[in-house]
């Protein structure tokens, strides 16, 4: 089997073709990566230190490759490519300083003589599956932290971002088995899971199902993030101007390819009509070729534009009105304008389904108490943005909202790398990611009792 990637922008365009590892390459290479793990984490808190630093020193030296890569393998405008790369490098960064951080805690004896010790120590061998949207990001955000509390990787990407994978890889310069690369598709994900000691997943709520399953059934820590259905609230005292541009960032944003999207926007009272006048102007002006380029990007295959435009007119046939964009553009790439629909109805699947594009449907609220019960009314709820000038009614909804993540007066689409990334419900399944939760997760605890030897 080959494993190829094309240019989103110019499907003509085959950016890699290579072969996939097979299930058998996968095997081996988790053999490799058993085999250099002890050596790796005895090699100490310096020197797993230096070598994420080098990775950071790296890929920042080639930010201008990296960048021009993500925007050919994987469609992302060049300001969010430029954004990523630096936003890796700093990730590399962030845990390169954790070697050094405390392993664990001493704790008095219950009987008052001998010691009591709690440690953390690395699993082994770190299983990654990763998405295509965030070719640099998600990878490192998971193999930094499993590399630096001493276990080695193993990551299969998504195969549209191959090659983004394995230039990532090759910048690291890691020593041979510590960080590999295993190229293909559900039957190299398969494999990973089998061979792996710790497991983390990115991508559909299928798939992950699948992947969580499969590590259970092995009694294998497993981490899942599953995407989300994401809402904003607007309260009528926002600055609605302001909020619409948020709202237009975080729907058109990279063609609204993130699990922190939004693709639900709650209009509460009065606020719905400047609003919904607001945020089809905003978004009608990034259906143009400069909004398309600049903010917007292709969405990452046909078949993705196909669905986003069949649900589109399901919702037409059914009496939604498009306010803004939906057309797919006369020029190459998958394309689609940025869209905004009113009067979806409910159960519609644009109300109830994450269908990763640059869609979203405009739904009015009485009150926040409405606009809350409407936002939780979602089975799996990652980042929700509210907007108000009120900082108690901020609190209130965010003591409220069942979401994992929650931004006021901001778009639903930001990260902060080192603070806990998840979701809830079927969103997430196991640890957080990223901070002090992704090392908790790559590391099981011990407990060490120690008691002095009994005089003779």
């Amino acid at each position: 089997m080959t494993v190829t990637s094309r240019n989103p922008a110019d499907p003509a365009d085959l950016v890699i073709s290579v072969p996939a590892a097979g299930a058998p390459g996968v095997a081996a290479a988790a053999a490799r990566a058993r085999e250099t793990q002890p050596g790796w984490a005895a090699a100490g808190a310096a020197a797993r230190s230096a070598a994420l630093t080098r990775a950071a020193d790296a890929v920042e030296a080639h930010a201008d490759e990296l960048t021009a890569l993500i925007v050919r393998e994987v469609g992302k405008p060049a300001a969010e490519a430029r954004g990523e790369v630096a936003r890796t490098a700093a990730i590399w960064r962030y845990y390169a300083q954790t070697p050094y951080a405390p392993t664990g805690a001493v704790h008095e004896p219950a009987a008052g003589r001998g010691l009591l010790l709690t440690r953390r120590r690395p699993y082994g061998v770190a299983g990654l599956i990763t998405p295509w949207n965030f070719p640099l990001a998600i990878p490192v955000w998971k193999a930094a932290p499993a590399l630096a509390a001493g276990n080695t990787v193993l990551l299969k990407p998504a195969p549209e971002a191959t090659a983004c994978a394995l230039r990532l890889a090759e910048l690291a310069g890691l020593p041979v088995g510590v960080l590999t690369v295993v190229p293909g598709g559900a039957e190299e994900g398969e494999a990973l899971v089998r061979a792996a000691d710790v497991v983390s997943f990115t991508g559909s709520t299928a798939v992950g199902r699948a992947v969580v399953h499969a590590a259970t059934e092995r009694g294998v820590p497993v981490q899942a993030e599953l995407g989300g259905l994401n809402s904003a609230l607007v309260l009528p005292d926002a600055d609605i101007e302001q909020a619409a541009a948020h709202l237009a960032a975080a729907i058109a944003g990279y063609a609204g390819q993130k699990c922190t999207a939004t693709s639900r926007v709650i209009a509460v009272g009065a606020a719905y009509g400047p609003l919904r006048e607001a945020l089809t102007k905003a978004l009608t002006a990034l259906a143009g070729p400069a909004g398309l380029e600049s903010v917007c990007g292709p969405l990452i295959s046909a078949a993705a534009r196909e669905r986003l435009t069949g649900a589109i007119a399901s919702a037409r046939a059914q009496g939604a009105t498009v306010l803004a964009g939906a057309d797919v553009p006369e020029r190459d790439g998958w394309y689609l304008e940025p869209a905004l629909l009113a009067d979806v109805p409910a159960g519609h699947p644009l109300r109830t389904e994450e269908f990763f594009g640059p869609v979203a449907v405009l739904l009015p609220a009485a009150d926040l108490d409405e606009a809350l019960a409407l936002a939780n009314d979602t089975r799996h709820s990652l980042a929700t943005s509210v907007h108000t000038r009120d900082l108690d009614t901020a609190l209130a909804a965010a003591d409220r909202l069942e979401a994992g993540m929650i931004r006021i007066n901001a778009p639903s689409s930001g990260v902060d790398f080192h603070l806990p990334f998840g979701g809830t419900g079927a969103a997430i399944h196991g640890d957080r990611e990223q901070g002090q939760a992704a090392l908790d997760f790559y590391t099981a605890g011990r407990t060490v009792t120690l008691l002095p030897a009994e005089a003779s």
